[in-house]
């Protein structure tokens, strides 16, 4: 049996399927990436992207970080790709329970998926430091240099940078999910980042399935791996 057919019958033989994305889930929508060869880090900035996404360097030098921000992870005029849309059919179908996300895009609620566990915040949601108002994404987009508050302290994305922590309530309930599923797809992700990579230890579940453009250190453990683009596979499987 092939490998497409072969996770067909996976998704069709379980009812509780979760699936744990990363960057590569979006690179079929014009998002870069930050691992591949031609991903973010491996362009030339002044700093190092992982320099400039951290809590320090937003801190000591805003100006730089929201300059990086704003040219690299503005996904407003983004539209979901083919992966978004099928994984919110199986939503609907009731089979899909959850989604549990690296990337901060909002690509999946944008094609319509309730059930998002956002890791590393979204930069759908913006709050001021200084009074905690919120503001809309376009708003830190589309402002001159630092995105400033009415009460002038700076606007910060809600994304969690290098040195923050993740959100409890968000690592409880993706854990709680992944170690309850039967099914669990990971795609689009080297499994190189942590603590995220690690929750892959609490599947509990009959099929691991990895599918990623390249190896993962976790590919030994997977009932099946595939070693391609997202859009090659999900454009062949079906939701009965």
């Amino acid at each position: 049996m092939d490998n497409i057919s072969l996770l067909q019958k996976y998704i069709d033989d379980c009812h509780n399927i979760v699936f744990f994305g990363g960057a590569g889930v979006s690179t079929e929508s014009g998002i870069k990436d930050f691992r591949s060869i031609d991903g973010l880090y491996n362009e030339k900035y002044d700093y190092p992207p992982e320099t400039i996404l951290s809590r320090s360097f937003f801190n000591e030098h805003p100006h730089e970080f929201f300059k990086f921000y704003k040219d690299k992870l503005n996904a407003l005029d983004i539209q979901p790709n083919i992966t978004h849309n099928y994984l919110k059919k199986l939503e609907d179908a009731g089979k899909l329970k959850a989604i549990v996300t690296q990337n901060i895009d909002g690509l999946h609620e944008k094609a319509g998926s309730k059930n998002v566990l956002l890791l590393h915040g979204t930069t759908y949601q913006n709050h001021c430091m200084m009074c905690n108002k919120e503001y809309p994404a376009s708003y830190v987009f589309n402002s001159e240099d630092i995105p400033k508050c009415s009460c002038g302290g700076i606007i910060k994305p809600d994304v969690v940078l290098y040195e923050e922590p993740l959100n409890d309530e968000v690592v409880t309930k993706a854990i709680k999910a992944i170690s309850e599923c039967d099914l669990l797809i990971v795609a689009g992700t080297s499994l190189a980042v942590y603590p995220a990579a690690s929750f892959i230890h609490y599947f509990r579940g009959k099929y691991l399935v990895i599918i990623n453009k390249d190896a993962t250190s976790f590919d030994n453990l997977a009932t099946l791996v595939i070693h391609d683009k997202l859009g090659n596979i999900f454009s062949k499987l079906k939701v009965d």
